[in-house]
Parts: C-alpha cells; structure tokens; sequence
C-alpha cells in the first residue's frame, strides 16, 4: 500500500477562457485537477468543502480573473424550511416513486436526457452528446455516485432522473432531467426536495446544489430552498437575500 506521505500530488491547472455560459459577454475559466486515484474519495469530501464540483475525475471550480459571479450554494438540510409552495410540490407528485440505482446508464434514461437537452438546451454543448458523452457523465466518476429514477406509481413511466454524489457531509446534485411535457408537477424543484430528504435520512447536513449565479435567471432558483449557505470569502455563510 503507498504511503500517504509518498501519494500522488494533486495537480492543478486553469483552462483556456471560453465564452460565458451564463452571463453574456464575459469569459469563464476553471481551476481543474484529476482526483482519479486512491485517494479520491477524501480529495474530493475536502475541495467540495471549499467550493469545488465534480464532472467525471475532474473537479473544479470557476477561476474567471475578472469575474466572481458564481458562487458556490448549499441546504442546510436540519432546519430546512417546508414552505407551502415545497409541500404542494410533494403532494402534487405523491404518485411518483424514486428508486436509487447505481450508476449505470440505460438507453431509456439517455432518450430522456436527449428530449431534455433538445427542448431546454437545444444547440448547447450538452445537446449535442453523445451516448458515450452520456455514459461517461454518469459512470466515470471515483467516487460514491448513485442514480435516482423517479416514475409515475400507476404505470413505471420514467419521468425525470437525478444523478448525485455521497460526501462525507452531504449529498451533492450533480445533473438532474426530466420530461418536459409534465411541466405542471415541477419535477426539478421536487427532485431537490426529495434529495433534502434523503439526505436527512442518510444524517448528512447539507445538499449541495453548486453554483449559483445571482445574474443567470437560470440560476436564480437555487437560493429559494432555505435555509441555505454560500462560500464567500473563503468561508461558508448563511445567505441573507437582496
């Protein structure tokens, strides 16, 4: 077994700057590192706890040099606050079951992630992936991640997917998507109430819901669940609102 002392560093690197994705006219660049090892687990727990996300072995966080809009947001999931507009979110969807699974894909949940990105995203970098793209999403990843499928009771009828990672303290949403011709359930908003739950019932304190963007109307949605934190200067805080 190798020695902690003699692990392998940890090595970062910016990326090249690319348009915005979510405020126009400025330039995003990342600070990125491969967490692929045995050590994976426990880099990943610590740099999440300081802002980063992970996609596939990768994980990062925004190094934009003259921008600091995303901000990095969490629920704190003991005294989360079960509005009424949450519990009616819950009551209109009481007649969908979530079922964990691991995390492997299936052509069923890929032709629901395509009529997502096609309808919401269409013309989007995510639009255009691929099966493999898909595949690679979901099942590259080093560490504990897992699948939800969430299909109506009466019929098995796949109606949206949330793909999230264990972290010692919390759960992390890493992609969600759903069909779009159920807009009336609100299947995002239940989709993050059901991980506030399974969080709880897992003892975890918080469910990471990554960057948000006061700008981005995309964004927007991220800090009505309550209470929740965000990490500014250097520390997490609870956030207060406009």
């Amino acid at each position: 077994m190798q020695s902690a002392a003699f692990a392998r560093p940890i090595m970062f690197h910016y990326t090249p700057a690319m348009p915005c994705p979510y405020v126009e006219g400025r330039t995003e660049r990342r600070l990125v590192a491969d967490i692929g090892g045995p050590r994976s687990g426990r880099a990943h727990d610590k740099l999440a706890t300081i802002g980063f996300r992970r996609t596939q072995n990768l994980i990062y966080r925004p190094a934009c040099p003259s921008c600091s809009a995303c901000v990095p947001v969490r629920i704190r999931v003991d005294d989360f606050q079960w509005s009424k507009g949450f519990r009616r979110s819950l009551k209109r969807n009481q007649d969908v079951v979530g079922e964990l699974r691991p995390s492997a894909t299936t052509h069923e949940q890929y032709e629901l992630f395509r009529a997502y990105q096609q309808n919401r995203h269409n013309g989007s970098e995510m639009s255009h992936m691929t099966r493999t793209d898909f595949d690679d999403m979901v099942e590259r990843s080093p560490i504990d991640s897992r699948l939800v499928e969430y299909r109506a009771r009466a019929t098995g009828a796949l109606l949206a997917v949330m793909l999230s990672d264990l972290q010692a303290d919390g759960l992390s949403a890493v992609y969600s998507f759903f069909r779009q011709d159920c807009a009336d359930r609100g299947l995002g908003t239940f989709m993050i109430l059901d991980l506030v739950r399974r969080a709880r019932a897992r003892g975890r304190p918080y469910v990471y819901l990554g960057y948000w963007i006061a700008e981005s109307r995309k964004m927007a949605y991220k800090t009505r669940y309550k209470p929740c934190e965000v990490f500014r200067d250097g520390r997490w805080q609870e956030y207060i609102g406009a």
